[in-house]
């Protein structure tokens, strides 16, 4: 698992290194391909071989602070741009799905309240049945006490009624007593 973390910082450093132009296009198209094909694996591995879907590389994240909110939402909607416009954390955000891989947080300090916002990576339909790495994203929203569903306005409001449907698949009742 750590190995292909590795990996993918790695490409996505040598990415960052590699100056664009026509000679190098074809090299950056085979990273963004490699890249795709290592975050796809690391999704798709299960991590647990004991069951129970245990917090995973990267999710286990003390909680600090009076709150804690997390943002849930599809890949790539702005959860990562969101906790950087709010906090002092950087959160990668790209034109690619998945840049974020694990839990990242950072601290808002509201009237007097310190509270914690969670970057969460994005869930995918068939979460709540283990789908991706949906059950570790879904277990540390169940740790927040106010879950924000990210959407992407230029899509159609069936996306809120999809992670809807995941996060009470689970167990978490939104706006209900």
């Amino acid at each position: 698992m750590s190995s292909l973390v590795s990996k993918i910082k790695d490409i996505e450093d040598e990415m960052a290194r590699t100056q664009i132009n026509k000679a190098t296009m074809g090299h950056i198209c085979q990273l963004k391909a490699k890249l795709a094909k290592y975050k796809r694996e690391l999704l798709l591995t299960d991590t647990s071989g004991k069951g129970g879907g245990g917090a995973g590389e990267g999710f286990d994240v003390r909680s600090t602070g009076d709150a804690r909110v997390g943002f849930v939402g599809f890949p790539s909607v702005g959860k990562s741009t969101l906790l950087t416009s709010l906090t002092d954390v950087y959160s990668e955000a790209a034109s690619y799905e998945f840049t974020t891989l694990t839990c990242i947080p950072g601290i808002k300090f509201w009237k007097g309240a310190k509270i914690q916002l969670l970057d969460l990576p994005g869930i995918i339909e068939g979460a709540n049945d283990g789908k991706g790495r949906g059950k570790q994203v879904i277990g540390v929203a169940r740790t927040c006490s106010c879950i924000i569903i990210v959407l992407d306005a230029m899509k159609s409001l069936s996306q809120k009624k999809i992670i809807e449907k995941e996060l009470e698949g689970v167990g978490i009742r939104l706006n209900k007593r």
